[in-house]
């Protein structure tokens, strides 16, 4: 606080401010002193008049001479009579255009410090997440594989290959996520013992047939697949014989076309005509390459039938034409019954059934020259998910039958295990097509033998022909990609190369002498399999290329953002902190980083990558922070300074980071996160207990607002805080009912109660839980009219405050319609199915059109108060003080102060004069204390219900327990943070802590885990139920929103840690006591009732309202930036560790989006704030420009 004498007139006694407020000067009242408070405390002398007064907020601006953000918050006569009048307060906040560009600041610096992650992640993903060399070379039958002459017995033949032909055409039908055991017969566990009976056991009866009656015709295999096991992953390893590499799962529902050599491409090339029917995916991975195709949308995984009746419709009527020489049917129908009810429903067993009829009529049909193909891609959980690396997501079945003899053995005792790539160089050299050039599959030699032949040397040699054809394609494949990469390990590579040589000259002598050399084909027939599997496995161990430069340089970036997080939140509380530099330099630095990498890279003839240049102009903004930290430093203060952080919150911090490091610990967060929670809570009570603060939380009295300590009794004892922390653990302990199990815990039994209504057999129970489920949704709609019926911001007349009364029910209402149609569909009477189906498109979209229109007007309209205008008599406000002559200490000052914030409660209430002839119109404002608060749990509500019509209808409880669960959080919280006004305003590092850790915490109880197959694919058919055509973003928007809703509702809610201290200021009117003395008691009486302040207390101090919102936000980008920084360092240190696939390197890529959503959900709830403490300014001005008109 300063003090800055200015000279006023002595003419005029008073001065007619508008709005019914006037500077009354007693005659003789020569000086006035204005009690200032700001950041730029220094002393100015003015004339008075000369000032231009501007009104904002709820008061008034005088725009002094060298004041910029000053606030004025009353003038003194202390010049004059005897009893100075203490006049009214003129200023209440600082100027709107400096208010204006502080909220901007603040949100432009906060994006600033997003690009900064969002930079160091683009930077460590792009040498992380690498996918593999693709090679564009193709094998043709003019080019040998390798030196030598064709395979022994092919030469001569006419349109002999590499190897002659022994099928003409060949029939693929792919059925999707036709596991290994959905082709098993049903089995007893031992004798005499009732076979076991699942849905998709025994359902394939007519292959097993076929096993039984011709074993030397039909074959079934294993087959496994390379993970990730996803659609498009497969596609391309059942044509092109590679691997898929990790990154490629981002795209499987945006398909790239195939640039790598391919059996399809080889068919094409050969002049065959290929013919497809079924999952659109192979559209986009051939274009053009299909004689005639008939594709059908693949992703609506709701339905289980058009996909098969599409096929079914074309597939006999071209098998029985002449027209193709392969014909390939890819069937979803098993797919999507998987993924829709999981493999132990019914329908899977339906499913199996038509199948199997399908596999009748095509062999029915089959003629002597045409092999039969049937295979899954892929597998599938208990659940019916895949894309992950489990047992049953990686066993597919393999069924292979020919209308001659293929096979010279017996059927064998259990089916052979194969990789699922070995098909491809087996199915080339059967059809007398070169093998794809990248292959790295080997041959299936039981099908090159030689039936017709009962010498065992001839089978021998033309197996062994055939694996050294597959040798030389995969020799000549390694020694083109050496040369163009250098990811594999040399040591392997010459071993196997010189494993290769051998067995190549082995081979050559054997050709010389073919007969009575049965045991030398044998030996050279295992050492060409030695080398075929060894380059498998020394692929797949070496094919994630790691650039250690941009993973340690995405790294260090985002502990450089981390720590300026750190940074800044300390420096925005400091006296002398500014806001408008924040961005200038370092955008000039950032675009000068930029303009330098660019020249740099162009001169040396390289090509710009928009990562390395976001990362350097990232690098090139954080120079002059970074700088400015090392030398503002220096030894004024401790190296512990540079850790602000309380010992249990980085006690607390320093274990979520090495937890990050520990595949068990990651695998187990689910449980480990609401123990770590419930553990937090604890802590909390107890800190409370420690400190004295179990009461709830209120202004603190601080002595120079002249407001006594309270001596009497406290309201409530510790079974308040108590209270709301057991409220806390059991909203916890409910909500962990809802829980995932990861793939590595096969003990561990998921939830029932996530999946959807419409798996569930028996209409009992699915009504109860359907009552349940509504009962859910009304009792959350009624705690939020109830909490805010308490604040009396139902009786606005604004219209958001109308669509919370009226659009909200009908959100509710159109939520349980749809439930209730998704739930009960497949039971509809078949002439309501037309319009059941229709209502499945409109009522979803409806709740979201409904929820859109609300956030527009919550954005448009934010100020949810009732205000009242009566007229009444004009009243003018004198306050005595018990000393006489202008203050002349501390101690007077203190006591006039508080009393000039009453008087300023009073009039924002108060009295707007519209004529002289009709008096002033006193303005009542109703609940303003609020506003901030109302709007943000407005707009949270708006928010959950599109996101809760993604999920299944019983996380309804869930989204119910996760706002009672905020609603407990924020006030124990409250209990602990202290308020003081005018500021500055703070939340603490635990209040954060606990915010970030619950988000996480409903992350796992609303069924989600940080691996792919756990993904709810479901959701991207909610109100789209026949797909979404061509688009991609759409269906991603879906998922996204269903994975990390819980990130978006607590980042959009984070303002509320800030908020709901002033929010829990004890509610109702209060009398007000001045001070008792020996010289005032005579004079001071109490005064009358008001209502609480709450959160206008914030607008009191503008500058530090701004500066406590972008604490906030660096504090919570901290606790999130750690979170992925651990998870990058994890992937990076054990790039090279047994589970960096399955577990390391999907967490990094969960917690980078979800960093990703978090920071915009911040980002966005900071701006909704900012909005709506425009909209307060607006709204008096508006009262102001009316009282002049």
């Amino acid at each position: 606080m300063c003090k800055s004498l200015c000279s006023t007139p002595k003419d005029p006694d008073s001065v007619d401010l508008g709005w019914g407020l006037e500077i009354s000067i007693l005659n003789g009242c020569s000086r006035l002193m204005p009690i200032i408070c700001g950041p730029h405390l220094q002393k100015h002398r003015c004339n008075w008049w000369r000032g231009t007064l501007h009104w904002v907020g709820y008061g008034a601006v005088y725009l002094l001479e060298g004041f910029q953000e000053e606030v004025i918050l009353a003038w003194l006569c202390i010049e004059g009579p005897e009893n100075p009048l203490v006049l009214y307060p003129t200023v209440m906040n600082s100027l709107p255009a400096t208010s204006r560009m502080q909220k901007i600041s603040v949100l432009l610096f906060l994006a600033w410090v997003g690009f900064l992650f969002y930079a160091g992640i683009a930077l460590f993903t792009s040498g992380f997440l690498l996918t593999r060399l693709e090679l564009t070379n193709h094998s043709s039958c003019r080019e040998p594989p390798g030196p030598g002459s064709l395979p022994w017995g092919n030469q001569g033949k006419p349109g002999a290959c590499w190897m002659a032909s022994r099928f003409s055409r060949v029939v693929l039908v792919l059925i999707d996520a036709l596991r290994f055991d959905f082709a098993q017969p049903q089995r007893s566990h031992g004798p005499g013992e009732p076979p076991v009976s699942l849905p998709f056991l025994g359902k394939l009866d007519y292959l097993q047939r076929i096993l039984e009656i011709q074993p030397h015709h039909a074959r079934l295999y294993q087959s496994k697949a390379d993970p990730p096991t996803t659609t498009m992953q497969r596609l391309k390893a059942l044509t092109t014989g590679s691997l898929p590499t990790f990154i490629d799962a981002g795209s499987n529902f945006a398909s790239y076309a195939i640039v790598e050599d391919n059996l399809i491409k080889q068919l094409a090339s050969a002049g065959r005509r290929v013919v497809f029917m079924g999952d659109d995916t192979w559209k986009d991975l051939f274009p053009g390459v299909f004689s005639q195709a008939f594709f059908f949308p693949s992703f609506n995984v709701r339905d289980l039938h058009t996909v098969d009746d599409g096929i079914l419709e074309h597939l006999y009527p071209t098998m029985d034409s002449s027209e193709w020489d392969m014909l390939i049917a890819h069937f979803l129908g098993v797919d999507h019954c998987g993924h829709k009810h999981g493999p132990h429903h019914p329908e899977m067993a339906k499913k199996l059934s038509q199948m199997d009829q399908v596999i009748q009529g095509l062999v029915e049909r089959l003629e002597n020259d045409t092999l039969l193909v049937v295979i899954g891609d892929h597998g599938m959980t208990m659940t019916g998910d895949h894309g992950g690396d489990s047992e049953l997501e990686i066993s597919a079945a393999l069924f292979l039958y020919s209308p001659t003899a293929l096979f010279p053995s017996a059927l064998p005792q259990e089916p052979e295990i194969v990789p699922q790539i070995n098909l491809v160089p087996t199915l080339a050299l059967l059809l007398g097509l070169p093998i794809p050039f990248g292959n790295i599959g080997e041959v299936m030699v039981e099908l090159f033998s030689v039936v017709e032949d009962p010498q065992p040397h001839s089978s021998a040699l033309a197996q062994a022909s055939a694996l050294h054809l597959n040798a030389q394609q995969v020799s000549r494949f390694l020694h083109t990609y050496s040369a163009a990469a250098q990811d594999l390990q040399i040591k392997e590579l010459h071993r196997l190369q010189n494993l290769f040589s051998k067995a190549s000259a082995d081979y050559q002598r054997l050709l010389q002498s073919p007969q009575g050399a049965e045991a030398a084909l044998q030996t050279v027939i295992t050492e060409l399999q030695q080398f075929l599997r060894g380059v498998r496995a020394m692929c797949i161990e070496s094919w994630a290329r790691f650039s250690l430069v941009r993973m340690a340089g995405g790294a260090a970036l985002m502990a450089a953002a981390c720590f300026l997080c750190l940074l800044v939140s300390q420096w925005v509380t400091s006296p002398g902190f500014y806001f408008c530099p924040l961005l200038l330099t370092p955008m000039t630095y950032g675009l000068a980083g930029a303009i330098v990498c660019a020249g740099l890279l162009t001169a040396t003839g390289l090509k710009p990558d928009p990562v390395v240049l976001g990362a350097m102009a990232a690098v090139g903004s954080l120079l002059p922070f970074l700088w400015k930290a090392w030398a503002g430093w220096g030894s004024k203060r401790p190296p512990a300074a540079l850790l602000p952080i309380p010992g249990p919150v980085l006690l607390f911090l320093l274990i979520r980071f090495a937890a990050f490091f520990s595949d068990s610990f990651v695998v187990a967060e689910a449980r480990a996160t609401p123990f770590l929670l419930g553990s937090f809570i604890l802590l909390l009570v107890a800190q409370l207990h420690w400190e004295g603060k179990l009461l709830p939380p209120k202004l603190l009295t601080i002595p120079r607002f002249c407001l006594s300590a309270s001596t009497g009794p406290p309201r409530h004892n510790g079974t308040h805080a108590l209270g709301l922390g057991v409220g806390l653990l059991l909203c916890i302990r409910l909500a962990g009912l809802f829980h995932r199990c990861p793939e590595e815990t096969p003990a561990c039994h998921s939830s029932p109660w996530l999946s959807p209504l419409a798996s569930m057999v028996g209409g009992r129970a699915k009504n109860l839980w359907y009552g349940a489920c509504v009962g859910a949704l009304v009792a959350l709609l009624v705690a939020v009219r109830l909490w805010l019926h308490r604040y009396s911001n139902l009786k606005s007349p604004e219209p958001s405050v109308l669509f919370v009364r009226w659009g909200l029910p009908l959100m509710v209402l159109g939520t349980a319609a749809y439930w209730a149609l998704a739930s009960g569909a497949d039971e509809a009477p078949p002439r309501l199915r037309a319009l059941v189906a229709g209502a499945s498109v409109v009522l979803p979209r409806a709740v979201a059109g409904l929820a859109a229109s609300g956030l527009m007007l919550l954005l448009w309209r934010p100020v949810t108060v009732l205000v009242k205008a009566t007229t009444g008599a004009p009243r003018t406000r004198t306050v005595l003080t018990p000393f006489s002559g202008p203050p002349t200490s501390r101690a007077d000052l203190d006591y006039v102060v508080p009393q000039i914030y009453r008087h300023m409660q009073e009039e924002f209430r108060g009295r707007l004069e519209r004529t002289k002839s009709q008096g002033p119109l006193t303005v009542a404002a109703y609940q303003l204390g609020s506003v901030y608060s109302a709007a943000m749990v407005t707009a949270l509500t708006l928010l959950a219900f599109p996101l809760l019509l993604l999920h299944a209808e019983r996380i309804s409880l869930v989204f119910l327990l996760l706002f009672l669960q905020s609603f407990l959080l924020l006030h124990l919280l409250a209990a602990g943070i202290s308020i003081t006004t005018p500021g500055p305003f703070t939340v603490p590092w635990q209040a954060v802590s606990a915010w970030a850790l619950m988000a996480t915490q409903t992350f796992y109880s609303t069924g989600h885990q940080p691996v792919f197959p756990a993904i709810h694919w479901h959701a991207a058919f909610v109100g789209f139920p026949e797909g979404h055509g061509s688009s991609t973003w759409l269906p991603a928007l879906l998922v996204g929103a269903n994975t990390f809703a819980s990130h978006l509702l607590f980042a959009v809610g984070c303002p509320l840690l800030l908020l709901w201290p002033f929010l829990c200021e004890s509610q109702g009117p209060r009398k007000r006591w001045q001070p008792l003395g020996s010289e005032a008691e005579s004079r001071v009486r109490p005064e009358e009732e008001e209502e609480p302040l709450m959160e206008m207390r914030l607008r009191d101090a503008p500058h530090h309202f701004n500066a406590a919102l972008l604490q906030l936000g660096l504090k919570y980008l901290f606790v999130l930036g750690i979170q992925i920084l651990a998870c990058a360092l994890a992937a990076s240190i054990l790039r090279r560790h047994l589970m960096v696939w399955k577990v390391f390197a999907p967490k990094f890529i969960f917690e980078a989006v979800g960093f990703i959503v978090s920071s915009v959900g911040l980002f966005l709830g900071i701006a909704l704030v900012m909005r709506v403490d425009g909209a307060v300014s607006s709204w008096f001005r508006q009262l102001v420009l009316a009282q002049q008109r």
